[in-house]
Order: structure tokens, then sequence, then C-alpha cells
């Protein structure tokens, strides 16, 4: 019901210059564990979009490098910082992180409730226990709670340990919560979608898809640096985390192959982010003598990244093909159309639904096709050019951030209408 239907006994009858009743707020909290805001970018757009759109929003999240306040307001977002114990690598970790994530999640949820209110709180995986949280506010407090289905957990568990057992179960139980407490889920791409009305039983109106398409403000093309060529003629860059299930070991058999097998010694690949096997991954690097041929920058400022990403003349995306990469849209193969950059990743079905004719596609877990697949790209430039200029095309035609939120902003008027 709208709020202009309600009888107000203060309010002047009709006839006696009555003025229009004020417009009720649409107050909204956003939960995210994962990065701090506002370096999560996805998290950033969908709160700065809302903002902008006459929303009140108020976000909870870690702190992290250069985001140590535990409270300040930016862009009008109120953000509420929490401290965290450390970045967990193994499952006793992820349930020490976890379990003080939502611990510091729900005292600042009530911090954020008298001091500012919210109507709709929105959680954001990883971890799947924030229904906790939401389910909370939902039953004793009447709130909507929508699920930001950012990762699907029980897959990443079996990318990131191999395996499933008790813990993948747990995970699976967890994701089924989630799903059976949320009013709503905003799913990052269709196969989200199909796990949110399939595997959690969500009814299909109520799951939207809301992609995290690239910013056009902050994706920008700056002059090349020779320098990153390290005194080569060629550049592949790659741009991510640092993790197992990102396949840099793939990608550095590829590049192992194309200097041994294929005598190219014109080709420097850089490697830009962080992570938890960082350090394991330069080791490797190293121990098959590619000291030379690949530099490890970690973590960069935007201004480093885009002038990487201008230098290069290939991106490439090595992710290791199991059930969650097939599943997830990478953030990284759109920044790379944006910046209209030819790919070359193994051939899965997100990474494909993205990037179309922008890549090519290699045979799965083939580390020489692979490399095969970036001697073509770099061996026919005429071919590179016109598969960046078709990335380019489709980041601004369709994939922009400007048009995902179009679709956020739809999702939150039927969800704040309560339909």
């Amino acid at each position: 019901m709208n709020d202009s239907n309600l009888i107000d006994a203060n309010r002047p009858a009709p006839g006696r210059d009555a003025q229009p009743a004020a417009t009720k707020p649409r107050r909204l909290l956003i939960i995210v564990e994962n990065l701090p805001v506002p370096f999560d970018r996805r998290v950033w757009s969908e709160a700065t979009a809302l903002a902008r759109n006459g929303y009140e929003v108020s976000v909870i999240c870690p702190t992290g490098k250069n985001a140590t306040a535990s409270y300040e307001v930016i862009e009008g977002i109120h953000i509420y910082r929490h401290w965290m114990p450390l970045e967990a690598s193994g499952k006793a970790g992820y349930v020490v992180e976890y379990s003080a994530a939502i611990f510091w999640e729900f005292l600042l949820s009530i911090k954020v409730l008298f001091a500012r209110g919210f109507d709709v709180i929105q959680a954001c995986n990883p971890p799947d226990m924030l229904f906790l949280v939401g389910g909370f506010y939902k039953y004793i407090f009447g709130k909507r709670f929508v699920f930001d289905h950012h990762d699907i957990s029980p897959e990443l568990f079996e990318a990131k340990f191999a395996r499933r057992g008790a813990f993948w179960r747990l995970l699976v139980l967890l994701e089924r919560w989630t799903f059976k407490i949320a009013d709503y889920s905003i799913a990052t791409n269709e196969s989200y979608r199909s796990i949110a009305i399939e595997r959690g039983g969500m009814q299909p109106d109520h799951v939207f898809v809301v992609r995290t398409g690239p910013n056009p403000n902050r994706v920008r093309t700056l002059p090349p640096n020779e320098k990153w060529k390290n005194g080569r003629k060629f550049l592949v860059a790659y741009v991510g985390v640092i993790a197992k299930q990102e396949g840099l070991d793939l990608l550095l058999e590829s590049v192992e192959y194309l200097c041994q097998k294929r005598n190219r010694n014109d080709i420097q690949f850089v490697i830009v982010g962080g992570g938890p096997d960082q350090e394991e991954v330069v080791k490797l690097s190293s121990s098959m003598g590619l000291d030379g041929t690949v530099t490890f920058t970690g973590r960069v400022d935007d201004q480093t990244l885009f002038t990487i990403l201008s230098t290069a003349n290939v991106c490439v995306n090595p992710d290791r093909p199991n059930a969650m990469n097939d599943k997830s849209t990478m953030i990284k193969i759109m920044e790379y159309m944006a910046m209209g950059k030819p790919i070359v990743q193994f051939d899965l079905t997100e990474g494909r639904n993205s990037a179309l004719d922008a890549s090519l596609y290699a045979v799965k877990n083939d580390t020489a096709d692979f490399g095969e697949k970036i001697l073509e790209l770099l061996d026919d430039p005429e071919k590179a050019d016109r598969m960046g200029a078709f990335g380019r095309s489709r980041v601004r035609d369709v994939l922009a951030w400007e048009h995902e939120e179009k679709k956020l902003l739809k999702a939150y008027e039927t969800i704040f209408a309560g339909r």
C-alpha cells in the first residue's frame, strides 16, 4: 500500500490547503565481507547508483588497506567498517574469519538500525551465513532480505580444495537456507539465476540478473609505457586474483611452452594482482626459469593497471576449467574488452557468454593450445584489432554498468513495492 493511501490524523483535510505528504525515504543496508568498500567494485557501483536515485544507503564491510576508518561517508554512502582477524586460506581459517565477520556485522547492523534505520537488508556473499543477520531482521522487524549472489560457495570450495566432503555439504546447506530465507535474489548472470531457481527453490520473478559491468568512468585508455615489455616486442597481460582456481599455474605452463617449444623469446608476460597463493606462484615461475619473462606486480593502483593494459597486445584469462569458473562471470574479461584488448581463455560457459567474438577459446586444460591461441593473435594484429574493437563495442552497447544500473533500479522498485 502506498503512503498516499494512509490517513494521517495530523494532516489537513482536503480543501484546507493540504500539502502533499512527504515521500517516505527508501533505506537500504548492504553487508559485504569479501572486500572493504569502496574497493569492492560491484558493491560500490550498486551503492552509488542507488544513492544517486534517492535511496538512503548504509554499508557494513571489513577494514582493509586504504580503508581503515571505522566510519566515514563517501558520496553520500554511510560506511561502517569492522576489524577482521585474518584473511583465511584453509578451512579452519575460514571458520574463524566468517565467524568474526558475522559477529561484527550483527553488532554494526544494530548500530545502523538505531542511527539511520533501514527497510531492506542486502547481503553479499561469501559467506553464505549472512542469512543469520538478514533472517533476524526479516522475522523480528519485518525487513525485506535480499541476497546478492556473488559466488557459488560449494563450487568455490571444490575449486579451492579439489574435493567435496562434509564441509562441502555444509556449504550446500547454508546456500539452501540463504535462498529459503531471502525474499529476493540478485544474480550476476543467467547461470547464477538458474542456481537460485533450481537449487535454491526461489520464484523466478524474485530473481533479478544484474551483471557486474565495467564502469566507463573508471576503465580508461592511457599512453602505453614500453618499460613493461622489458625490451621485448609483445606484452601479454593478466589481471586478477592470484589463487589456485585462477589457473596461474596453467598460464605459466603456456609461457614455458612458448619459450621452450616455440622458441618465442619476444613476449613479455605481466601478472597484475595479489592473493593467497601469490608467493607460491612466484616460486613456481622461478623454478620454471621464467624470471626474466614473467613480471609480477602485486596489487597496483588504477593508473598503473590501465597503463599496463594499454601497453598489452593480448590479455589472458587462464581460469581453471571447473564448475565454479564455468558458471561465473569474471570482471577482468569485461575490463579487457572495455580496453579494446583481444582475449585468450579456456572455453567456459560464462566466459564465452561475456566475450563472444572478443576472445579465442583454448581447449580446456590444454596449455599448449592456450599458448598457440596467444601466438595466433600476436602474429595476426589485424585479427587482434577486430576482436578488440568488437569487445569494446559490446561493452559500450550491452555490458557497461550504465546498462546494468537500470536493471538494478528496476529490481529495487519491485523489492520496495513488496511484489
